[in-house]
């Protein structure tokens, strides 16, 4: 049995008031996905444990049957390999955010959506400032999220670093990288050096000075967050005896992928944004599972529309997913496929960021009989024959649904 499980990040939503009380998931016209749900078994599950941050690296570990109390180290370890980065055993990898700030406050985690040309000037200019071979590296990424390595750092895991996303409107004094163990007290005095004095350095920058001019939000700060030692991590196909692919736009969820020894395919065009090329990944995933027993298949566009609070692009993100992605995907499958689908954790409009809430999932079989669920949202999910599924991965279940009897 070949298994494809479709991810939209962020897609679950609380009741929202422009929306007339609905989530997005229930206004959004999506045949697909509702299709799926009513010939599938269907449910919640927490990908979130108690007490853990609510991210993105937590959610995605959880429900591919990685426990993210062992595995997850940090988010920038954990995207590290995806940009070609090599990690030592005492090395710490951090996101790296290019952000806007104005008058000591953080106004944007992204500035503006800067593209990617733009931000590797601005990073080759940090690299220059503060950079130390062997010591302090900085590596572009995409649009604003890039790296910084610290070569050499014990306990990094100490380092308490607030998520940009999560510090919107803050005072930048006030959400400042913090130490939890002497032991990193300089490490953290390093980090917010380079931040408050990345403004003299990128705020003049001719990127910047043109962004302004052209009415557009300057990177003018770097933030690091995330950061941690790289994981050690058995393969999924140790795990689950399945060979597997990914396809995503976002590094995060292309580093945990090669981490588990998935083989990581990229879409040209593929932006993690709500511009993406849906229609390659659809391609790329009907490609890939002439040749591979998995394939996981990522959208981050919901997510980032669920950040900036915007309900009719959350919708429209949504949709997208559906038809371009997932129909395609059923339309030109030529033999019988299990297929998963689910949010890794809500971004809700209301709130802007993640939370821990239970997200909706369905499991469709080519032997499955409905359980009475008819549309994919979360009210809908949580009347199926699944309940609430707290102490067990989407994963497991998603595997053992093929052996056990429907």
């Amino acid at each position: 049995m070949k298994y494809l499980l479709v991810v939209g990040d962020g897609m679950a939503d609380y009741p929202v008031p422009e929306l007339d009380g609905k989530t997005p998931l229930q206004v959004a016209y999506k045949p697909n996905l509702d299709a799926l749900a009513a010939k599938g078994k269907n449910g919640l599950v927490k990908t979130v444990p108690d007490g853990m941050n609510p991210g993105s690296e937590t959610a995605i570990l959880s429900l591919l049957g990685y426990d993210p109390r062992l595995y997850c180290t940090g988010r920038g370890p954990l995207e590290a390999p995806a940009r070609g980065i090599t990690l030592g055993e005492a090395d710490a990898a951090f996101r790296c955010n290019l952000i806007t700030e104005k008058d000591g406050v953080l106004v944007d985690y992204s500035a503006g959506h800067i593209t990617t040309p733009e931000a590797k000037q601005l990073i080759e200019a940090v690299e220059k400032a503060f950079g130390k071979p062997g010591e302090i590296e900085f590596y572009p990424g995409l649009d604003y999220r890039h790296f910084l390595i610290l070569r050499n750092v014990p306990s990094a895991r100490q380092i308490e670093c607030t998520p940009p996303h999560d510090a919107s409107g803050a005072e930048i004094s006030m959400v400042l990288p913090r130490a939890n163990s002497v032991e990193v007290e300089e490490t953290v005095a390093t980090l917010k050096t380079m931040i408050l004095q990345s403004k003299d350095v990128l705020a003049s920058h001719p990127v910047n000075v043109a962004r302004v001019n052209a009415g557009k939000r300057p990177a003018n700060m770097i933030w690091p967050w995330g950061g941690g030692p790289k994981p050690l991590m058995p393969t999924f196909k140790a795990l689950y005896g399945l060979n597997a692919a990914v396809i995503s736009a976002v590094d995060l969820v292309k580093g945990i992928g090669k981490y588990a020894g998935m083989d990581v395919i990229t879409v040209e065009g593929a932006t993690g944004l709500a511009d993406t090329n849906y229609e390659g990944k659809a391609d790329a995933a009907l490609k890939a599972l002439t040749t591979h027993d998995f394939v996981f298949v990522h959208v981050e566009a919901p997510d980032e529309a669920g950040h900036v609070k915007d309900p009719a692009l959350k919708v429209k993100t949504i949709e997208d997913l559906d038809r371009r992605v997932l129909g395609r995907i059923l339309h030109g499958l030529k033999d019988p496929v299990a297929v998963a689908v689910l949010p890794d954790h809500p971004t809700p409009i209301t709130v802007g960021t993640h939370t821990r809430d239970p997200v909706p999932f369905t499991i469709y079989t080519p032997n499955s009989a409905g359980d009475g669920v008819e549309r994919f949202d979360e009210s809908s999910a949580a009347k199926g024959s699944y309940g609430l599924v707290t102490q067990q991965s989407l994963m497991s279940l998603f595997v053992s649904s093929t052996t056990k009897p429907n």
